[in-house]
């Protein structure tokens, strides 16, 4: 069931795609930014990623396309066990590339970057750590998942493993959103979701932060 109460069963709702953050790391309780820097999942990250896809083995999905760094890899290989789907791995998925950010923690970041991330906050176009744009992780992000999800069958739902910033950013370019605007996208905790389904009109948000009760976001995303 959806935020607002509607049922999202799948019978005549068009395609579906599943935006899967990836398990926990070390880096994410440090809040250390991760962005492309491969940082591997701990053990709390690989139950989180076990017990995530048995949920999501359950709505059948016809295909799993994941980030190739490790924690989203291998957070989509325990969905891809149970369901014996192979994974697809995109480059074009990867977290945001945050440049001197990568490595910092966040409160690193605020004494030594405090200016650039309060713009950033308000919504305005920054480089962060002289890295990517967010329009240009959605320009990248986003026409990944939809060539994927033009190959689904009718009412075929596509897992897709990410990482936050790249999941908002998605989902607001896919939603018409204004940039500005996709801050108002709250983050995702790890290895929880959301769900985009397809309507008359393109695509809407069914289901976001889904996959289990409230905890906080650790992550690049925050």
């Amino acid at each position: 069931m959806s935020a607002t109460g509607e049922v999202t069963d799948r019978t005549g709702r068009g395609r579906r795609i599943i935006l899967w953050r990836h398990g926990q790391t070390s880096w994410n309780v440090e809040r250390r930014f991760q962005g492309t820097t491969d940082v591997e999942l701990t053990e709390t990250g690989l139950g989180q990623a076990r017990r995530a896809a048995r949920l999501l083995a359950s709505l059948r999905p016809d295909a799993i396309v994941s980030s190739d760094l490790r924690r989203a890899a291998h957070t989509a290989a325990e969905l891809a066990a149970l369901t014996g789907l192979d994974v697809t791995r995109e480059e074009g998925l990867r977290e945001t590339y945050a440049g001197v950010w990568q490595g910092l923690t966040h409160d690193e970041i605020i004494a030594r970057y405090g200016e650039e991330y309060a713009a950033w906050k308000r919504g305005e176009a920054v480089r962060r750590g002289g890295g990517e744009l967010e329009t240009e992780v959605a320009d990248r992000a986003a026409p990944v998942v939809l060539r994927h999800a033009e190959k689904l069958p009718e009412d075929g739902t596509l897992v897709v493993v990410s990482h936050g910033g790249t999941i908002r950013t998605t989902i607001g370019r896919l939603l018409g959103l204004e940039s500005r605007h996709w801050e108002s996208l709250g983050g995702l905790s790890n290895c929880c979701w959301s769900v985009l389904g397809e309507g008359a009109r393109g695509w809407r948000l069914l289901e976001h932060n889904a996959g289990t009760l409230p905890e906080p976001v650790l992550g690049d995303d925050d």
